[in-house]
């Protein structure tokens, strides 16, 4: 068995990966679902973009799943802030991504009726736009900091309030994570459809790609001169027993920078977040759709990575007791369940690439007005 340090490292790796799948993946549906009124011209065009995410979207899901069970097993700590401090942004996520978003899917077309499919266009639209701000603002109040602390007992306890969710810099961080994904659904769509529904995908991700870039560009000045980071002081035992109470931190402008000085390396997150945003852009315009959309992916692949390594090792500060902030060598379970949680990640996840690529190969191709009659008639089509 792995020593503890490792299986934590691990771990932080494993969660990593697990939320760039879910961005990448869904990240294109709900990109998709806010372009969905803003490229589609009439209803022939919206029946088309609706399938192009139509048979892949509850699939996509699984991603989130699997990372909020990663998080409660791997790391408990974590998992009662994030979900008692966000508990109302959760709420709304839920009411968002997990109702409003696969209702209006299902039931949009079951009607013929012109109010009918209006009322649904909407919910499309705000189970698309809505879950993508709500990420942004949970990044945001992460890379800030949340108001919470442990007692001698570690019974958790937040302080912050409704207010507290809603700073500058998490809707900073909720308009960059809109323009990100509506680049990226733009190229989805780019690739699954044909003119003239395609030319006006690209048009639009270009647009949000260049925005992007210049959003992520002016949080990281924020980051570097604004937003005050947190550093550990004290002496860490990386194989100890979890207590997020036996360390110091203190808290300054600038200190998310640190890791990129000790390790130059790193760099290499925030560059692929500019580059592959960059390139997407200008791949789109040369007609290269499927390229583009390999690098917006790459691009979120980036971003997330960039907030991870700026981070590390925090997962998630305490803005009201800065003693109390939860670390990858703090906050994890025993090592016998990080052991036993890895042997179950290497058994599942390969089998959740392989039948998300058999299920991206069946519906692979382009959708377009003849795709949806023929599934229409076999009773398959949104």
């Amino acid at each position: 068995m792995p020593d503890i340090e490792t299986l934590r490292i691990i771990w932080w790796l494993l969660v990593g990966v697990v939320l760039i799948g879910f961005a990448v993946t869904d990240g294109f549906d709900f990109g998709t679902a806010i372009l969905f009124p803003l490229v589609s011209r009439n209803e022939v065009e919206k029946r088309i973009v609706l399938n192009c995410i139509g048979p892949i979207w509850e699939g996509n899901q699984v991603w989130i799943i699997l990372g909020a069970g990663a998080i409660f097993a791997a790391w408990p700590y974590v998992y009662a802030v994030a979900f008692s401090g966000f508990y109302f942004l959760f709420l709304l996520l839920l009411l968002t991504m997990g109702i409003s978003r696969p209702v209006s899917f299902k039931y949009r077309s079951k009607l013929a009726s012109p109010h009918w499919r209006q009322a649904w266009d909407k919910m499309v639209f705000v189970g698309g736009i809505a879950p993508a701000i709500i990420f942004g603002l949970l990044m945001g109040n992460i890379i800030e900091g949340v108001p919470f602390y442990f007692d001698n007992s570690l019974r958790f306890f937040y302080t912050g309030s409704l207010y507290n969710l809603f700073s500058p810099f998490s809707w900073w961080c909720g308009i960059t994570s809109v323009a990100m994904l509506v680049m990226h659904g733009g190229l989805y769509l780019a690739v699954k459809t044909e003119n003239p529904l395609r030319d006006r995908a690209i048009s639009w991700s270009r647009s949000m790609a260049l925005l992007f870039i210049f959003l992520f560009a002016m949080a990281g000045v924020w980051v570097a001169y604004k937003l005050p980071g947190y550093v550990v002081i004290s002496p860490i035992d990386t194989h100890g027993y979890s207590n997020p109470l036996h360390k110091t931190v203190i808290n300054s402008t600038g200190a998310w920078l640190s890791n990129y000085q000790l390790y130059p390396y790193t760099m290499l997150a925030p560059a692929l977040g500019f580059l592959g945003a960059l390139l997407a852009c200008l791949t789109a315009r040369m007609g290269n759709s499927q390229f583009a959309f390999c690098c917006s992916g790459l691009s979120i692949a980036g971003v997330i990575s960039t907030v991870g390594v700026s981070m590390f090792p925090f997962i998630i500060p305490s803005s009201t007791d800065l003693s109390s902030s939860l670390l990858v060598w703090d906050s994890s379970s025993s090592q016998l369940t990080l052991f036993l949680m890895l042997v179950a990640s290497i058994v599942f996840i390969p089998i959740i690439l392989l039948y998300t690529t058999w299920v991206y190969r069946v519906f692979s191709g382009k959708i377009s007005d003849k795709t949806v009659k023929k599934q229409e008639e076999r009773h398959t089509a949104y």
